[in-house]
């Protein structure tokens, strides 16, 4: 898949953002990545609210080989082949996979602390001060 068929895939979605990633591309809109495109297909971002729709669908999570072993990345599902002729639907199938997306950064954000009414520990003794001995200049010799 190319930059060009993908803008052209994602018309009816809206404006998308495609950049290289990986072997392939990373796919986002308001600054959320929400699908790769890589050599194996195109993958969409799910979590538990939409991975049944890709099990229905016969799709499988995105899997890549290491030296050691296979490594399946759930979070990204294949789209369903079907789709890249339907654009209608697949722009709702990418809008499911944007707000999956932003569910997962949601987790993501660090809590704010709690404001503490506690009084700020007692200093510690000083430091040991270690002086740094001058330099001795080098005597100049009388011509």
């Amino acid at each position: 898949m190319d930059r060009d068929f993908l803008i052209d895939l994602f018309a009816d979605f809206g404006p998308v953002t495609i950049r290289r990633m990986f072997s392939g591309f990373g796919i986002s809109a308001d600054g959320t990545n929400f699908a790769l495109a890589l050599r194996a297909g195109l993958y969409f971002r799910a979590d538990e609210a939409t991975i049944p729709q890709y099990e229905a669908e016969g799709s499988q999570p995105f899997q890549y080989q290491t030296r050691a072993k296979t490594v399946t990345v759930n979070s990204y599902w294949q789209l369903p082949a079907r789709l890249f002729d339907d654009s209608e639907e697949l722009s709702v199938w990418a809008r499911a996979a944007l707000a999956a997306a932003q569910r997962a950064a949601l987790k993501k954000r660090p809590k704010a602390k709690k404001a503490t009414t506690k009084e700020p520990a007692p200093k510690k003794a000083a430091a040991r001060k270690t002086v740094a001995k001058k330099k001795k200049a080098p005597k100049r010799r009388k011509a």
